[in-house]
């Protein structure tokens, strides 16, 4: 190839889409996840969503250790700590040492914390049901596949 195809090229491609903060997948998902929190918070304003999310998650397994838990909710040690402090403070859950390895603790639900974990279920529907509204039925379906790809 001589330097004038190579020219040529140049000439004949395409500038570069310039770069838009607005077409980005971050900046997108950064803002449906705004929105969601704010659906979140109306129906469910006295709990966050990672304290939501520990007490679902604790009444879907049962006791688990707080490491576990952590895992599965997706939150680093520290995080879930501070989330399982909080909760232990409002009497939703307890905190009890394994009964041979008495560093690992474990965390399960007070009857408290199931009774609350029961009546926000439904409000929980509402707000994946608010969240998804834009979308229809298919397209919800497309992008929690899509979205369960990308975690």
């Amino acid at each position: 190839m001589s330097d004038g195809d190579n020219i040529l090229k140049l000439v004949d491609a395409d500038p570069p889409e310039p770069y838009r903060l607005q077409d980005q997948v971050g900046f997108i998902l950064r803002k449906a996840h705004q929105r969601h929190v704010s659906i979140f918070a109306s129906h469910i304003g006295d709990l966050t969503p990672p304290q939501f999310a520990a007490l679902a998650k604790l009444a879907d397994v049962g006791e688990t250790s707080q490491n576990q838990l952590g895992q599965l909710i997706a939150m680093d040690a520290a995080t879930v700590k501070g989330v399982i402090d909080r909760l232990k403070a409002r009497g939703l859950v307890k905190l009890t040492k394994h009964d041979v390895d008495k560093r690992r603790l474990l965390v399960s639900l007070t009857p408290e914390g199931s009774d609350a974990i029961a009546r926000l279920i439904p409000a929980a529907e509402t707000i994946t049901a608010e969240t998804l509204a834009p979308l229809n039925a298919k397209e919800a379906a497309t992008l929690m596949k899509l979205l369960a790809r990308l975690a």
